[in-house]
């Protein structure tokens, strides 16, 4: 039963009809703009955590290329340290005898070794024994074998 106040007035449960029509588009517009929001917020965050996960990327990159760089400065310093011992001995070791025969072998073998650490470094030596395992497959996987089976036997008898 609609109810009029004048000639020109609407009957009043129309205006409860409009105003609630009102409050549904207002509610809608709200809901629209909360996901608007939402979805801004979401794909700023989205956003930032790739931002994170690449300086974590380039972090990571740049502390392995610095590890890699001081273990080869530490293989020349190794065989720049074992050629110094190698002339070392040959300064203070006998030269004549079996002792001076023996020093003079040791000295000569440290010497070449350092001198092959500190021009080849670890990169250098990777690349050798790849080589050197693709040219006699047979031998290397025998050789793993052996190492393996006396790491096997080291590591038991340690837990015995």
């Amino acid at each position: 039963m609609a109810t009029t106040t004048g000639a020109f007035n609407k009957p009043q449960t129309e205006n409860r009809g409009d105003r609630g029509g009102d409050f549904g588009e207002k509610a809608k517009e709200a809901a629209t703009g909360t996901m608007d929001k939402a979805k801004d917020v979401a794909g700023s965050a989205m956003e930032k955590a790739r931002d994170a996960a690449g300086t974590a990327v380039d972090r990571a990159k740049d502390a392995a290329s610095n590890i890699g760089r001081k273990a080869e400065d530490a293989t020349h310093a190794v065989g720049r340290g074992m050629e110094n011992l190698a002339g070392t001995m040959r300064e203070n070791l006998p030269r004549e005898g079996v002792v001076g025969t023996a020093a003079s072998s040791v000295a000569g073998c440290l010497e070449s070794s350092g001198k092959y650490l500190e021009r080849e470094g670890i990169s250098g030596m990777a690349e050798d024994v790849t080589a050197l395992i693709r040219k006699n497959p047979l031998p290397a996987v025998l050789v793993g074998i052996g190492l393996g089976f006396l790491l096997a036997r080291v590591t038991m008898s340690s837990r015995s």
